[in-house]
């Protein structure tokens, strides 16, 4: 099943790196069987970590859990399309910042597939067109239920917003903790990992990105 998947998308140019979407390629029943499949190869997992799923009654249910939270939670963003977002005009030409958050972060290092949390903001100078606050949370919700990298999952956002309503400037601020760092490795749990980027007027105008900063700190 996977290999047909892989198949239609090469031969669409397509890729399926951990923090890509592809939910064009796949249909209702495509999603049914990749989380059908998981489910036997997580029970595999168990196996060969020496644990009994079959007996133990902690984990006989716990490779039907691990394959729903994959693929319908923590990584639905790979899986389902971008949520409908509706834009409205800047009726009242609103040539001010405005500034959303904090936004919760909730992602996965594709490294280790161990969680990234955290708060992100978003600064917006408007051009001809807007959307509702809440369709920055969405996005941002659906970009970040992927494994990723904090850096890459930055961009994606910003690529998203600024392709959408081509603002006169963007500035995205990412503030977040990860596991792969404060529960394995060397295991340093104050640190944060903080990302930015800034396009436009934010990233030419070091007044306009001071004032970002300020609002959002």
């Amino acid at each position: 099943m996977s290999t047909k998947i892989i198949d239609k998308i090469t031969k669409a140019g397509g890729t399926y790196f951990a923090n890509d979407n592809i939910s064009q390629y796949l249909s209702k029943n495509d999603i049914d069987s990749i989380q059908e499949a998981l489910e036997v190869k997580f029970r595999e997992i168990l196996d060969i970590l020496v644990i009994d799923s079959e007996n133990d009654h902690n984990t006989y249910e716990t490779p039907q859990r691990i394959a729903k939270m994959y693929v319908r939670e923590v990584f639905k963003g790979r899986y389902e399309q971008m949520p409908t977002i509706t834009d409205f005009p800047n009726a009242k030409s609103l040539n001010e910042i405005y500034t959303l958050g904090p936004i919760t972060v909730r992602s996965a290092c594709s490294h280790h597939f161990v969680p990234i949390t955290g708060k992100l903001w978003i600064g917006i100078l408007p051009s001809d067109k807007v959307i509702g606050i809440s369709k920055f949370v969405r996005l941002a919700e659906w970009v970040l239920a992927r494994p990723q990298i904090q850096e890459e999952s930055t961009v994606q956002l910003a690529d998203i917003i600024e392709s959408m309503i081509e603002p006169k400037g963007l500035a995205i601020l990412m503030e977040a903790t990860h596991q792969c760092m404060t529960w394995r490795g060397v295991k340093e749990t104050e640190t944060k990992m903080t990302t930015s980027v800034m396009r436009g007027q934010f990233e030419n105008n070091r007044d306009l990105k001071n004032e970002f900063l300020r609002l959002v700190k």
